[in-house]
């Protein structure tokens, strides 16, 4: 049976299930997404009310009429448009235009009926369903247009495209008809389970893909960033729009600002919600508190049918150049692949991990066409497991050192006496505003803890590691009730107690669950 993949017409044996053929066909789908399944052309259509007619000197729009009386005709529309691909204009005069003739089984009726501007008829000429023509309505006029007896014929308005309408001639001709896809065309289809039975005819979509905008490089990376494991967790729904606000909190720049038309993706620049990302499944008007950082081009349908707190699967057109964490030798082989040329600054070892990247922003990098990085040995990467019971203070790290954005983060030290074993590093009191206790110690502090200074002290946002266990002091040196514990170092660390003020350690967060 034949059924649509992401948009690709495969045959499939009878009895297939959405698992099935996804495995067969090996479509991008990242285990825990959603995905869409609409049950034919005929269903998704049934919900759409604007169509583009495109001829060769413009297109027209038109918006279908919902009444009941105009259905019968509608109807008619909607199974037969695509019989005025390639029709020519019959006749332009100054009250309409008029393509056709095409074969319906409407019956004609003798009356008159006024007609006004931007009037879309169903008209069946010399009284005969073998010679049924659509007429547009240039002006006012009232006519024998031989309608059929359902809403004087009238089945449409004109919403766009009047310049193009006055200059049609019958010189001119339709060159395509395509139905308009908005989130209502959608919302009757489905978040369907991978268990489902496929059926003919069946459209199914499992993932989203979009193109960058090469004007917005530092809003992109934020983009990429929001991207974990393959997919993204829709925080917020409305009719207008998704919303991600993972990432919200984070600054960023005021870049390429463009019209937010449907499949439009953004990053707010400014103002509350600053660092969230948008995705829209209608046009909204011009802001410059908007970045515009890319456009879906693939798979809109899952857009409109998503909720908060679904995961969707998601692909870029260009893959992020993004080296942090990976290994020199695992670099020069992405770089490569990608045109571009991969400079080493120190430290040569093909199993070194990559801690910094300059430039640092994909869109850079490949208009350069070339990246310098930074890496150093295995055992000098500082690898944390935080904890589930202190969200702020674990975002106020990964903020603080980079990780929200980042696979690898620093973290500079600030205070280190020998024989006190204890490491203190810099704090950003700004950004550790709020941070209200949680996590506190109860009887000690474990070798290897990671510690922030909460707001019970003046020193708030302080960060700590301690390499003996204490019963009264925190790894900042604070009182317990001062001090949240945000993880534990899992990787190797006692280098770190002999580093000087100003030395930067690079962090990463660790997924061994043990």
């Amino acid at each position: 049976m034949l059924i649509k993949i992401n948009g690709e017409e495969i045959d499939v044996a009878e009895g297939s299930t959405i698992q099935d053929v996804i495995a067969e066909t090996n479509a991008p789908y990242t285990p825990g997404s959603i995905v869409c399944l609409i049950k034919g052309k005929k269903e998704l259509e049934k919900n759409i009310n604007k169509y583009k007619i495109k001829t060769n000197q413009g297109s027209i729009i038109i918006q279908l009429d919902e009444s009941e009386e105009a259905k019968p005709i509608v109807d008619v529309w909607k199974s037969q448009y695509e019989e005025f691909v390639d029709l020519a204009i019959r006749w332009s005069t100054s009250t309409e235009v008029a393509v056709g003739p095409i074969v319906t089984d409407l019956e004609p009726t003798h009356d008159e009926f006024k007609y006004y501007e931007g009037d879309v008829v169903l008209s069946l000429s010399s009284f005969s369903n073998e010679s049924t023509h659509l007429i547009m309505i240039k002006e006012n006029t009232t006519n024998v247009y031989s309608v059929p007896p359902y809403n004087k014929g009238i089945f449409a308005r004109i919403i766009g495209g009047r310049k193009t309408l006055e200059n049609l001639t019958d010189d001119d001709k339709i060159i395509g008809i395509e139905p308009i896809v908005e989130r209502s065309s959608t919302t009757d289809s489905a978040a369907a389970d991978l268990n489902t039975v496929l059926e003919e005819g069946n459209e199914l979509y499992t993932y989203i893909s979009f193109n960058i905008d090469e004007e917005s490089p530092v809003c992109v990376e934020h983009l990429f960033s929001i991207i974990k494991d393959g997919r993204i967790k829709v925080s917020f729904d409305s009719e207008s729009f998704l919303g991600f606000y993972e990432l919200e909190g984070l600054d960023k720049p005021k870049e390429h600002t463009t019209q937010r038309l449907r499949g439009t993706i953004t990053i707010r620049n400014t103002g509350k919600g600053v660092g969230k990302l948008y995705v829209y499944r209608e046009n909204r008007v011009l802001t410059p508190n908007h970045t515009t950082v890319g456009k879906i081009v693939n798979g809109m349908e899952i857009i409109d049918i998503a909720k908060e707190n679904d995961f969707i699967t998601v692909k870029s057109e260009q893959q992020r150049l993004m080296l942090l964490n990976k290994t020199q030798v695992e670099a020069t082989k992405m770089l490569s692949e990608a045109g571009v040329e991969h400079l080493i600054d120190g430290l040569i070892d093909d199993d070194a991990i990559i801690v910094e990247q300059n430039p640092k922003h994909t869109i850079d990098i490949l208009k350069e066409g070339k990246v310098i990085t930074k890496a150093v040995n295995k055992d000098d990467l500082v690898k944390i497991k935080f904890v589930d019971n202190a969200p702020r203070s674990v975002r106020y790290f990964k903020y603080l050192s980079g990780l929200l954005e980042n696979p690898i983060g620093q973290i500079k030290v600030h205070f280190a006496v020998p024989g006190m074993h204890i490491v203190i590093f810099e704090g950003n009191k700004k950004l550790a505003k709020g941070l209200v206790p949680e996590n506190n110690p109860v009887d000690k502090v474990i070798r290897g803890q990671v510690g922030i200074t909460n707001m019970a002290s003046k020193s708030v946002g302080l960060i700590g590691i301690r390499f003996e266990d204490n019963s009264e002091f925190g790894p900042t040196a604070e009182t317990f009730d001062a001090t949240n514990i945000v993880g534990d170092i899992v990787s190797d660390y006692d280098h770190i107690e002999k580093l000087k003020e100003g030395v930067v350690v690079y962090v990463t967060e660790s997924n061994n669950e043990s």
